[in-house]
């Protein structure tokens, strides 16, 4: 059991025990945010932050997890300000950081290069997003929400709604969720839907039951979380097709009155206009709890490939 010296690229690589331990080692990271000390663990070790692209929530939290365990960041937030700008290529550029750390989480526009990445380095890669590929420690923080608000997650009927054609949060999600029990809604635009052999494989490999729908006031009145991602525009291969589906779907009080009394509210953040900001004061929203749970989530993550026990 365990995660020591592994690289953490997709949820795929993930068994259902390396999940329940790396959600049973957040709770433990938790309890150590809450009881206000300075912890130590990773005292003289270093994580790299490699931020090929913008980042607010993975990047803060992955150096604030860092810091919370007594350990030192170094890296970047604009490939801009790096020999990229040259013409480096990741492949020396992840050579050359190796040399300076313990362990580093990378976020790069490129679908496949965290896995890059993982080939030319000795310290494991902690994969903070890859094109529209895969998020897995966004996952591994949304379960934890579930887990820790809702008290469990197998059995749970959960909606993903939004973009879910280009969302990598959604796709490593939805994978993970089947695998722990869940019963899954999909809710989207038609041109955002899930693909087919996605979903075929969802049902294939976990025998999980799946509904989709195109409209939100379909799914809003049966389930216990409802999952929110932003359309995302700047992954759309033409404006155009951004234009015609921006907007559709809103979550406001109005449809909020046809929802169970303790369903949950989720979003990867950032939020353009999918959720109202009159939502955020309902007992509904979870959010922003969701965001601090991933620096217990990511202390977890760093303590674990580097064989930190707490």
């Amino acid at each position: 059991m365990g995660i020591k010296g592994r690289d953490i690229i997709t949820t795929h690589s993930l068994s259902k025990e390396d999940i329940e331990y790396i959600l049973s080692s957040s709770e433990k990271m938790q309890k150590l945010l809450e009881d206000g000390k300075s912890h130590e663990l990773l005292r003289g070790k270093i994580l790299a932050t490699l931020f090929f692209e913008p980042s607010t929530r993975t990047r803060l939290s992955f150096e604030s997890a860092m810091n919370r365990l007594g350990g030192s960041v170094i890296g970047f937030s604009e490939a801009s300000n790096t020999s990229v700008k040259k013409g480096e290529t990741l492949a020396d550029t992840i050579r050359t950081v190796d040399q300076y750390c313990d362990v580093i989480a990378m976020r790069h526009p490129i679908e496949g290069s965290a896995e890059l990445a993982a080939q030319f380095a000795k310290a494991p890669i902690i994969n903070g997003g890859d094109g529209a590929h895969a998020h897995p420690t966004q996952t591994l923080l949304d379960l934890y929400t579930i887990k820790k608000e809702m008290g469990k997650i197998e059995g749970l009927k959960i909606a993903l709604t939004g973009d879910l054609k280009y969302s990598r949060t959604a796709h490593s999600l939805s994978y993970s969720l089947a695998m722990l029990g869940a019963e899954l809604v999909f809710a989207s635009p038609e041109q955002l839907k899930m693909t087919e052999d996605f979903t075929s494989d969802l049902k294939r490999d976990f025998g999980v039951n799946i509904e989709e729908k195109t409209q939100l006031e379909d799914v809003i009145s049966d389930v216990d979380v409802l999952y929110v991602t932003r359309i995302q525009g700047e992954r759309f291969p033409e404006p155009a097709e951004y234009e015609k589906v921006k907007g559709l779907f809103k979550v406001d009080l109005e449809l909020l009155k046809k929802a169970k009394e303790d369903m949950m509210i989720m979003h990867p953040l950032p939020r353009v206009d999918e959720i109202h900001p009159s939502v955020d004061k309902t007992k509904h929203a979870r959010y922003f709890e969701q965001a601090f749970y991933g620096i217990p989530t990511r202390m977890a993550l760093i303590a674990g490939v580097l064989g930190v026990e707490v």
